[in-house]
């Protein structure tokens, strides 16, 4: 690069610090206020002010060019907000000391049989004809339309039994 691209290069950080210290200056007291009401914590308002100013120098020039830096700023601030309080996940304390392991499953007892018995006492205490369509359908793999075809029924009577 030669030495006119440098200082030409030079002049545009200047000039881009000097615009962005520019606003900044002029609303930093005024964004300060803003965190801090919406944050009790006054160091957490300063970090968050922090972030503000570090995307304000990120963007540089372009901050310069807004029609309205005040609301650019104030915008980008209150994203920081939303940031912060998604982020922020509140936390339990552990219990003190050894926890008991969950008990093991009982012995001889698949889990699926369990499951088998509980779908009968499920069923039992459904109509007659609600449980055959769902025993047949859900359990022995008898499609909704075989099932309605079978037993005489259309098939929306045999879905919404």
């Amino acid at each position: 690069m030669n030495t006119r691209a440098v200082t030409d290069a030079e002049n545009r950080d200047r000039e881009s610090f000097a615009c962005v210290a520019a606003a900044w200056r002029a609303h930093e007291g005024e964004l300060r206020g803003y965190l801090r009401h919406r944050l009790a914590d006054a160091e957490a308002a300063d970090d968050v002010l922090q972030d503000v100013f570090v995307k304000a120098m990120r963007q540089g020039q372009g901050l310069c060019t807004l029609d309205n830096p005040r609301a650019w700023l104030f915008q980008v601030a209150r994203n920081a907000l939303v940031d912060r309080s998604r982020t922020a996940h509140p936390t339990e304390p552990l219990p003190e000391g050894p926890e008991e392991p969950p008990a093991p499953p009982e012995e001889g007892v698949a889990p699926v049989d369990a499951l088998a018995e509980c779908l009968d006492r499920s069923l039992g205490e459904l109509s007659a004809d609600d449980a055959d369509i769902l025993r047949a359908c859900d359990l022995e793999g008898l499609t909704q339309r075989e099932f309605a075809a079978a037993h005489g029924l259309s098939l929306p009577a045999t879905k919404s039994g």
